[in-house]
Parts: C-alpha cells; sequence; structure tokens
C-alpha cells in the first residue's frame, strides 16, 4: 500500500497524506481524521528511511552508559529501573531506543567515534558519564538535542539535567551517624570521575567539618560504586578503627557487610554501615541495610520528557530538575537499637 493508494481512497492529494502522517499543520481536522480511517483501515506503515528523509527524525533516542557493563549491571537494578523509566516514556511516544554501553575491549576514543559517526538518533540521555567526557561537549558543540541524568560538572547553564541532591544527601547520612555517637566515620567513595560520586564525598567531608570533626584523609577508601570496592575499602577502613561508614551505594555497602562478617565484626555495634540507592538488596543483607532512597526510574522518566520536548520543540533554556531523597531507616546504622 503506498501514499497514493491511501490518497485515492481518502479522496485527498498524496501531500496530503504525507502532511497527515508526518502530523504537519495545514490540515483540517476532518481531512486528518479522513486519512486516518483509511490508514487504519488498510495497516498502513510509513517507511521509518523515508519518513526520516522528509521529517529530519528518525523517533529514535539513544542512552549512553560510558561504563564498563560488568560494573554498570552488578546490581541488576540501577540501570534496568533507570531504563524502565525511559522506555515508559519512549514507548507512549512511538519512539524506539538505541542503547550504548561502553565496554573495556573498546577503547574510548573508538566509542566516543561510533557515537558521533551515528545518524539514528534525534537526540540522546548520558547516564554516569565522567564530568569532562568530550561527548558532551560535541553534543553542544553541533547543537544535538541531549539531557543528563547527574548534575554536569561543568556548562551547567547550557546543559538539561534530571538528577538528586547527592551533596545534601550524603550530608543527612554523616550528621544522621553523628547523631547516633559515631565519630570516627569512614567512608567508601563512588567513581570520582562523575559528579554523583565527587557530590556524595564533599557532602561528607562537609558534614565532618561542620560536626567539628574535621576530615581524616585515611578514613576516605575509593570504592567506585562496586562490590569488589566496598569489600576492598572495608578491609582498609577496618585497620583504621572507624565506627561508622558511608557507603558510595548500597552495592559497595554490600561489599563492606561481607568484609565485615568475615573479620567478625558486630554491626551496627561494633561498626555502623550506611548505604545509598535504596535497591531491593538493602533489604536482603544482614542485617537490612539504612540507604537513601532516590526515585531511579523517575529520573529515567523526566530525562525522557524533557529530551523529547526539545527533540518536537527546539532547543529552549536548559531544564534542570532535582528530585527528592529520603533516608531510610534500619538496623545497620544503630538507630533502631538506640530506640529499643
Amino acid at each position: 500500500m503506498s501514499l497514493e493508494d491511501i490518497a485515492a481512497r481518502a479522496g485527498v492529494s498524496r501531500s496530503t497524506v504525507s502532511r497527515v502522517i508526518n502530523n504537519e499543520t495545514y490540515v483540517s481536522e476532518k481531512t486528518r481524521r479522513r486519512v486516518m480511517e483509511v490508514i487504519e483501515q488498510v495497516g498502513f506503515a510509513p517507511n521509518p528511511a523515508a519518513r526520516a528523509l522528509v521529517t529530519q527524525r528518525t523517533k529514535v533516542i539513544g542512552v549512553i552508559i560510558p561504563q564498563v557493563p560488568i560494573v554498570t549491571f552488578e546490581d541488576a537494578y540501577y540501570y534496568p529501573s533507570l531504563l524502565q523509566g525511559v522506555s515508559r516514556i519512549t514507548n507512549a511516544h512511538d519512539y524506539a531506543l538505541l542503547l550504548w554501553l561502553g565496554n573495556s575491549d573498546v577503547d574510548e576514543e573508538r566509542f566516543h567515534r561510533r557515537i558521533i559517526s551515528n545518524r539514528l538518533m534525534d537526540g540522546a540521555i548520558i547516564a554516569s558519564a565522567a564530568h569532562d567526557d568530550p561527548l558532551i561537549q560535541h553534543f553542544l558543540d553541533n547543537n544535538i538535542p541531549f539531557v543528563l541524568v547527574e548534575r554536569p560538572g561543568r556548562d551547567a547553564d547550557r546543559i538539561s539535567f534530571v538528577t538528586i541532591d547527592n551533596f545534601q544527601a550524603a550530608y543527612s547520612v554523616v550528621m544522621h551517624l553523628i547523631a547516633l555517637g559515631r565519630r570516627r566515620i569512614g567512608t567508601i567513595t563512588g567513581n570520582l570521575a562523575i559528579t554523583d560520586g565527587q557530590d556524595r564525598l564533599a557532602g561528607y567531608r562537609q558534614a565532618l567539618e561542620d560536626a567539628g570533626l574535621g576530615v581524616d584523609e585515611s578514613l576516605i577508601a575509593v570504592g567506585n560504586f562496586s562490590f569488589r570496592g566496598g569489600y576492598n575499602g572495608m578491609r582498609a577502613l577496618i585497620a583504621q578503627r572507624v565506627d561508622a561508614v558511608f557507603a558510595g551505594n548500597d552495592i559497595t555497602a554490600r561489599g563492606a557487610l561481607q568484609a565485615l562478617h568475615e573479620a567478625g565484626l558486630r554491626i551496627p555495634d561494633d561498626i555502623a554501615i550506611v548505604g545509598f540507592d535504596d535497591l531491593p538488596t538493602a533489604t536482603q543483607v544482614t542485617p537490612p541495610l539504612t540507604t537513601v532512597r532516590q526515585p531511579i526510574e523517575e529520573k529515567g522518566a523526566q530525562a525522557t520528557t524533557i529530551l523529547l520536548h526539545i527533540i518536537e520543540n527546539g532547543h529552549s533554556a536548559p531544564q534542570q530538575v532535582y528530585l527528592p531523597t529520603e533516608l531510610i531507616i534500619r538496623e545497620s546504622c544503630g538507630a533502631l537499637h538506640r530506640k529499643e
């Protein structure tokens, strides 16, 4: 079935059918309904490549995660949940999704070159990129629609993003531990190449300073948001005689818990621990993990909504959204024991 066939059945010109399919103006509502009825009757599906030539759109957006997949999907929840939020919006607007995953077997320059040379995407969502990732600058320089799922490290006034206040969330965790009487508080950081990791470390530092405890650099272990990083970081912090640890995320906290169990230490009596994200694993470990809950799926959904608005309506003032977080109190921090 061709456009000419649709036009003949609807009693209109081929150009009118084309305008209806591409959702253009200058078509009366009565004519639009008549054409759409014929399209529905015959089950016509426009050729995507041909439509892209006319509209300059492919109805495809990319999601770029410049991470090694084994780290990206280690928790089997955070990124799938983020992608669920993205796909909920793309499906509702008849967009397709193209996923780009960084890989340790492909060098960064080649990965970037493949994305830049791709012509399928109308725009992109970038998640967990380094603050100086050259893709961001390329998209800015070439006016390509994109939205970050974190606070940008620079050019914030030019970039749309959806995130949480990682600084304040981390600050509240450390202040909570201090209120419980903990004084030698360590941290196992996230990936310090991205702003989420940087902001959580900054919040940890500021809380200690504001409480008059000062920052002991020997109590800061780099964890990279991974289980192995949490395990190794906790073993190092045990030797520093910490009485509490703030882990960069729940997967890091899970690794830390394993190290504590192997060392025969009691949680929270000997060492309290708090994570971040409130993944399902937080209630599956022993003891259940105190953590910061963030709306992961909603981050993906809102970022996609903003991106589609930019694609379909053109660039406007950057939209910058901070979603709320909540400190979820469970057994690992000692607060429940104290209440008892």
